[in-house]
């Protein structure tokens, strides 16, 4: 099984080895898929373009039995209302193409990261108070990335480098702890787990 995930540019560093060992710990029975990250270098495409792109890693020698595009709900622009227009978008850009599967980050990725809060602080040496409960309702206005930008600043005194620190903060982490805090999270790696015929999340 070959999965190919269009991602939007770092996430690709930050998350692949941890999405491996995710995959790992669930598919004893099953065969490891080849993950192949697809990076956007800023954001997926839209319309005709991602249609053109899922298309070609769909064919050829080297083709994928699937693809996934995991595009943050906030862009800095106003592409989707909400994930499930963001999801709805892009299955109809492409088609409703069987071997697509449209996923999101609500708002962006480092929502993924916030179950982890006390982690971050002692990475970033700071004390802040974790930016609420929901980590997919922190939103539009500061998104997950501006919280963790601002405790490393306070804390560290230097910028938050999403694949060192997130690497960081993940590293040896159980990815069920974040799925079951964040609904969008869990459909990605429910939709992993069924492409390899393995028993997705409850």
């Amino acid at each position: 099984m070959k999965i190919a995930i269009l991602v939007e540019g770092e996430t690709e560093d930050a998350f692949k080895p941890h999405l491996r060992e995710f995959l790992k710990a669930r598919l004893a029975t099953h065969k490891m898929p080849k993950l192949v990250m697809v990076r956007c270098d800023g954001r997926i495409p839209k319309g005709n373009e991602l249609k053109r792109r899922v298309e070609k890693l769909l064919k050829g020698k080297k083709s994928a039995d699937a693809v996934i595009a995991l595009t943050d709900v906030y862009t800095g622009s106003d592409d989707f209302i909400d994930a499930a227009d963001a999801k709805q978008k892009m299955k109809t850009w492409v088609d409703h193409h069987p071997d697509f599967y449209p996923h999101v980050a609500q708002h962006d990725f480092e929502a993924w990261l916030l179950p982890f809060w006390s982690d971050i602080q002692k990475l970033a040496g700071h004390n802040k108070k974790m930016p609420g409960q929901e980590p997919e309702k922190v939103n539009h206005n500061k998104p997950p990335a501006n919280h963790l930008k601002e405790i490393f600043r306070l804390g560290k005194r230097r910028d938050y480098h999403k694949p060192r620190d997130a690497n960081h903060i993940l590293k040896g982490k159980d990815l069920t702890i974040s799925a079951n805090a964040c609904g969008e999270l869990k459909a990605f790696l429910n939709t992993l787990l069924t492409l390899c015929g393995s028993t997705p999340l409850p």
